[in-house]
């Protein structure tokens, strides 16, 4: 891969380095464990994945959040639900009364076992984003495996039967577009009419927004990529791509991501490359620091392209 040699280094493009604004966002991943192996995660997550915040460390994040003005608490995995501890953790973090989100892949609430979750999530009034790659069935099965696009369309009517994207609820749910293949997303205005449309029409449910997220070249997606030959192309498209719009909203300029061992990080993208947050800035939950981490100097790598082309990448989709 000399290729990868030639290209412009990303702190370069950006024109020196990249400093955070603040801590709007604090992302907490609890573990790595998933009942599914999609194709395009960059976590790896799957069924015999070990890592699992403990509850100490879940403490040490309750402590942060009780201490420090962060408003927004962003829950991730892996599939989160298969946390033991996550029902406590929801209702912890419910109690501090800020924005609380948690991402999951939806179709694990259609176990007997997980199904508490729909009726948990409404009762505290989280925000439920739900990975939906595309309304064409043939797209998500390919990402995500067979079968699970009609499991999506059953587990999103539970969630609008409990008030999840019904308007005036104050339940909010949304999905998420991933590509499913080495290219960028299209216009995020556009799939987001295309998806309420077919969603409605064909199967009588709603939602309230949709993100679209750029594939990182990261973990099984990477290996997909590399297996396709794809790699070079795909990176290329990156790099031609970046648009310098879009480097005033990056998320991690906002953004604290805490991995499932306390370490701390700019992105979850950065977790999954082992990247701490660096430049003198404390790496582990148990020494916070919030004026420190507040302004620290952002790692960064080339895989950040992938947050700055086309219209831009986040947690919460488009950022130009």
């Amino acid at each position: 891969m000399n290729w990868l040699n030639t290209l412009t280094p990303f702190e370069q493009r950006v024109a020196g380095p990249l400093t955070a604004k603040g801590i709007e966002i604090f992302q907490i991943n609890v573990g790595y464990r998933c009942n599914l192996e999609c194709r395009h995660c960059h976590v790896e997550a799957g069924p015999n994945r070990q890592e699992l915040m403990s509850q100490t460390v879940m403490e040490a994040c309750l402590q942060v959040l009780r201490e420090n003005p962060i408003p927004n608490v962003d829950i991730t995995g892996g599939a989160p639900e298969m946390h033991p501890h996550l029902p406590w953790f929801l209702e912890e973090c419910a109690a501090l009364k800020r924005r609380l989100q948690v991402r999951t892949n939806g179709v694990i609430m259609l176990e007997e076992k997980y199904a508490p979750f729909l009726d948990l999530y409404a009762r505290i009034a989280a925000e439920v984003v739900v990975s939906f790659p595309h309304v064409d069935r043939n797209m998500t099965g390919r990402q995500r495996g067979e079968g699970v696009y009609f499991k999506l369309i059953e587990v999103i009517g539970k969630l609008n039967e409990r008030g999840y994207g019904q308007p005036g609820s104050g339940l909010i749910l949304n999905l998420v577009h991933n590509p499913s293949g080495a290219y960028l997303p299209g216009s995020q205005s556009d799939l987001e009419s295309l998806y309420r449309q077919v969603l409605k029409e064909k199967f009588g449910i709603v939602f309230n927004s949709l993100f679209c997220i750029t594939d990182m070249p990261i973990g099984r997606y990477l290996d997909y990529l590399v297996k396709t030959d794809n790699y070079e192309d795909y990176m290329t498209a990156l790099v031609n791509a970046f648009n310098p719009a879009t480097v005033e909203n990056v998320m991690c300029a906002t953004t604290l991501s805490v991995a499932w061992d306390g370490k701390l990080y700019d992105c979850d993208f950065n977790q999954m490359l082992g990247m701490t947050v660096n430049h003198g800035a404390p790496e582990n939950i148990s020494a916070f620091d919030f004026s420190r981490l507040a302004k620290r100097r952002i790692v960064t790598g080339n895989h950040c392209y992938g947050c700055t082309a086309g219209a831009g990448s986040s947690c919460a989709g488009t950022l130009a």
